[in-house]
């Protein structure tokens, strides 16, 4: 599949997902809002209805006082009809004289009406009587309203609304409207003066307050508030929509199992390119030894090179230097078995690292000086005993010292430095440095990756699997230690080792 093709893909379902993840999101937020509203709804309407019936309670009050004094005031009225055996009835035209003068009304009470069955009355007489009544209870009404009006707002809140009655009202509406939650609530004065609270009530919360105006016939210098707060009132909404949780949690595994998927099928991607690279790279660098040792072996045939002892000792060097080209090769090849094995076979011993970098040095003297170049050792670390294998610690060196001379400048000749130090007490520091092409920054992050080469330009002699510092990288780390790299294009490179000396 093209790379294009995948990206094309990868973009359509990221677009889904996300458009998926946003309608739900929108969805439960837009859900959250309309249940706040009719929550702040229902409590408002519960609130409305506790202050409604204390209202009623108050008028209830001033009702029956308003009936104590009346009868108290029918008392004596009573009494002296029944000395000289007459009676008023309501319809008295004494009615509005009485309440004129004692500020009360002083009938005769409804239930004494009943003597007039016994009397032979009129039609007349009858439409009197519920006359009578009507004033009474339309007077007595008249003055109930009058007091609420004149002394209600004068009474304690305390009295008219006591703790108790509001809490029994608040909780019978609020169960009355569907809403069973704890709730704390408080009775405020008009310049937020606590009148009285409940434990829990704590304005200064996060919480919502809810308020009410209780009596608002009172004046506004005197009316009081009704503050209502619920603890749980987060965990009563979050429970409406808890439903969309696993919804949105499938959802978001989804887009990242499809992320991984996309990440994976360009990593082997990836991965199979790079895989052809190195087998063409692999046939290439296994074809040249493989040809000079076929031409060499022809050459043997010839009578007239066998007869030649010159000839014959050309050839021979030319099998056995391609013959160890070529298991040099397998060997580079066969160290990739490394990486595919979570634990190594390795025999760590003691080494000295000065003698076994100083051996590889001498070694490559020769190679350096065919370049027209020079390498210099200074090992100079007093304490260079480390804990490494040893093949695999020469086979770093080997590969370092190996891609300098692959990556030298043609227009300087190659300066070759090995250097090893105690940067502390606990440590050795090997650094190889050289004048070569340098690395480019973007290139430095991935040095140190399977199979990647260096870009080189208009250079084409420069062969290789992309194994050698995958390789360095992974035996560095075995023994304990790290691997730093410095480098400028165009003026070299600095690599940098770091390893846990002996103890």
């Amino acid at each position: 599949m093209k790379k294009s093709t995948i990206w094309i893909l990868t973009i359509v379902m990221a677009c889904a997902f996300v458009g998926l993840l946003l309608v739900q999101v929108m969805y439960m937020e837009n859900m959250i809002k309309m249940r706040n509203e009719q929550f702040a709804e229902t409590v408002k309407r519960s609130l409305y209805g506790v202050s409604t019936m204390l209202e009623q309670n108050e008028t209830k009050y001033f009702l029956d006082l308003d009936l104590e004094e009346a009868e108290a005031a029918y008392a004596p009225v009573h009494k002296s009809n029944a000395a000289t055996g007459s009676f008023d009835y309501p319809g008295d035209t004494n009615l509005m004289d009485s309440v004129a003068d004692s500020g009360h009304l002083r009938l005769e009470h409804p239930a004494n009406l009943g003597t007039l069955k016994n009397f032979n009355q009129s039609y007349s007489t009858r439409q009197e009587i519920l006359k009578g009544q009507y004033l009474y209870q339309r007077g007595l009404l008249n003055e109930v309203i009058l007091n609420i009006l004149t002394q209600a707002s004068d009474r304690p809140i305390t009295e008219r609304a006591d703790s108790a009655t509001v809490h029994d009202y608040l909780q019978s509406e609020l169960e009355f409207n569907g809403l069973k939650l704890p709730f704390e609530f408080a009775v405020v004065s008009r310049n937020n003066g606590i009148v009285y609270s409940t434990a829990g009530y704590a304005p200064q919360s996060q919480q919502e307050v809810y308020g009410q105006i209780l009596f608002t016939g009172d004046p506004v210098s005197k009316q009081n508030y009704l503050n209502v707060t619920f603890p749980t009132k987060s965990d009563y909404i979050f429970s409406s929509i808890k439903f969309m949780i696993p919804s949105l949690a499938f959802t978001v595994i989804l887009l990242v199992i499809f992320l991984y998927t996309i990440i994976v099928a360009f990593r082997q991607k990836r991965l199979t390119e790079i895989k052809n690279d190195f087998i063409n790279n692999m046939t290439h660098e296994f074809k040249t030894p493989i040809s000079s040792i076929s031409i060499a072996a022809q050459m043997l045939n010839d009578d007239s090179v066998r007869k030649s002892p010159a000839m014959l000792k050309h050839v021979s060097t030319v099998i056995n230097d391609e013959t160890k080209r070529l298991r040099f090769q397998v060997e580079k090849v066969l160290q990739m078995s490394m990486f595919d094995r979570k634990n190594a076979t390795m025999r760590l011993e003691e080494e000295d690292a000065n003698a076994s970098i100083d051996s590889v040095v001498n070694t490559f003297k020769l190679k350096v000086e065919k370049y027209g170049g020079h390498i210099q050792a200074n090992l100079d670390a007093e304490d260079p005993i480390i804990n490494v294998d040893r093949m695999h610690f020469t086979n770093v060196i080997f590969n370092l010292l190996d891609n300098a001379i692959k990556y030298r400048r043609d227009e300087e000749p190659l300066q070759l430095t090995v250097t090893t130090c105690n940067p502390d007490d606990d440590h050795l520091q090997i650094i190889v440095a050289d004048n070569g092409i340098g690395i480019r920054r973007d290139d430095l992050k991935k040095i140190f990756d399977k199979f990647y080469r260096v870009s080189t330009g208009n250079r084409h002699d420069v062969k290789g699997f992309g194994l050698g510092l995958a390789y360095v990288h992974k035996m560095i780390t075995l023994f304990g230690g790290n691997i730093n790299v410095e480098s400028e294009l165009g003026k070299g490179s600095k690599f940098i080792i770091t390893l846990p000396l002996l103890k």
